[in-house]
């Protein structure tokens, strides 16, 4: 079952505001932001495990680099002005892996939240969360709702973590959650539109995704922001993602840059 821990999203999941009309979801994917750069960006962070195999090492060092990769890609994402990055760091799936894997997971994900605080609350980036955060341990849950208090005032650019997430899950909950006002008389079925539906989803404030980013050579988006990328712009990379850098970024970057978006229209 999906939550939507207040500070998460401000309000209860059953509450939502029910835009009137349909463009107000497609005019809000229309690039606003200078040089054309994608307002939100999402990235399947893969190949953690491949990379520490390639060099005859545990799959917990593959994910160790794979911390320091979200470090400098974060970083990299502020500086250039991106206004909101979402992280696939867990999916609901990936619950079935050996459970010391899960635990070192679940342990470098406390380690980032604490000790990356300072750094995240210093350049005004807001942290928040999609998924199943109940399912968390204790520690790391009580470090990612302890800093994303803290940041929920920071306006410089949105962290998303997509933790214990999968895309086709949260649609289920909007759905169901839709389908309870329904039955209670609280809303009109017929009233149910692309925005109403888009503004029951968890992830719905961080608006639609403008460019999804894979490494390690894969071509799927493996559950991840399904409603939201119905629009968006795909990158992949061969690379792993311990070696995804600063410049990889400014490479897809690039590339949506000179992209023509027409979302069923006539291009440019």
């Amino acid at each position: 079952m999906y939550v939507s821990h207040p500070i998460v999203k401000g309000y209860p999941l059953y509450l939502f505001h029910a835009p009137a009309r349909y463009d107000n979801f497609f005019s809000s994917m229309v690039d606003k932001t200078p040089l054309s750069l994608p307002r939100h960006i999402g990235i399947i962070m893969d190949g953690n495990g491949r990379w520490a195999a390639s060099r005859n090492l545990p799959r917990v060092a593959g994910h160790k680099e794979g911390a320091v990769a979200v470090n400098r890609i974060v970083t990299a994402c502020r500086e250039r002005g991106i206004k909101v990055l979402t992280l696939y760091a867990f999916s609901l799936q990936n619950w079935v892996r050996p459970a010391p894997e899960i635990k070192a997971l679940m342990s470098l994900l406390g380690h980032y939240l604490k000790s990356e605080r300072r750094t995240i609350l210093d350049n005004d980036i807001r942290l928040t969360a999609i998924g199943d955060l109940d399912s968390l341990p204790d520690s790391p849950r009580k470090a990612l709702f302890d800093l994303i208090d803290e940041s929920k005032d920071n306006t410089g650019m949105t962290l998303c973590l997509a933790l214990s997430y999968g895309g086709r899950e949260e649609i289920v909950s909007a759905a169901r959650a839709l389908a309870v006002r329904a039955a209670s008389g609280e809303l009109d079925p017929a009233a149910i539109d692309i925005d109403v539906f888009f503004s029951s989803l968890q992830s719905s404030d961080l608006g639609p995704l403008d460019l999804l980013i894979r490494t390690s050579g894969e071509f799927r988006i493996s559950n991840f922001l399904i409603w939201s990328s119905a629009y968006c712009e795909l990158y992949f990379f061969d690379k792993m993602w311990p070696d995804f850098q600063p410049s990889d970024l400014d490479d897809a970057l690039s590339s949506f840059s000179s992209r023509n978006r027409r979302f069923g229209g006539i291009g440019k």
